[in-house]
């Protein structure tokens, strides 16, 4: 599969340490709503993507003793669908730990996908929302992390 990258433990995207796999793929939808550059994530384009095998990805997760977590995040990883799906099928081959998805979209532009979630997995939080500037920023009490603006929530949706 493509990504930008991985980031191997990280502290801050959630409440429990975790892998990050950054996508590679967007269509700045809030960048285009906000008419204006917003996306913190927008430097992740000019980074070259990586070929990299899922199970490369989960054996490199499942051999860290300090992961618990595994999130994906930006660019945006339902513009990978077939990706994300296979990643996640052979991540519940080997553990149950939780997924946490950051993405820009909202729970109705996803409603499909997250019945396919729910059909298929379980354990997957989903934080939802586009970045709008000059916001103020919140805890979430799923993530255990603060959001950027005060549309953005998390949700447990299987």
């Amino acid at each position: 599969m493509k990504i930008k990258g991985i980031i191997f433990e990280d502290f801050v995207n959630y409440k429990k340490p975790s892998m990050v796999i950054e996508f590679p793929y967007c269509d700045f939808k809030c960048d285009k709503e906000c008419g204006q550059k917003v996306c913190q994530n927008s430097d992740l384009v000019n980074s070259p993507n990586e070929d990299i095998s899922i199970i490369r990805i989960v054996k490199t997760y499942m051999e860290n003793n300090i992961t618990n977590a595994i999130v994906f995040q930006g660019l945006e990883p339902f513009d990978s669908k077939h990706d994300l799906y296979q990643l996640i099928k052979v991540f519940r081959e080997y553990t149950k730990d939780d997924i946490v998805i950051y993405t820009g979209y909202t729970e109705e532009e996803l409603d499909y996908e997250i019945q396919v979630l729910k059909r298929l997995f379980k354990n997957i939080i989903i934080k939802f929302g586009r970045f709008i500037p000059n916001q103020p920023s919140y805890y979430d009490e799923t993530l255990g992390v603060f959001l950027a603006s005060s549309n953005q929530y998390a949700k447990k949706i299987c």
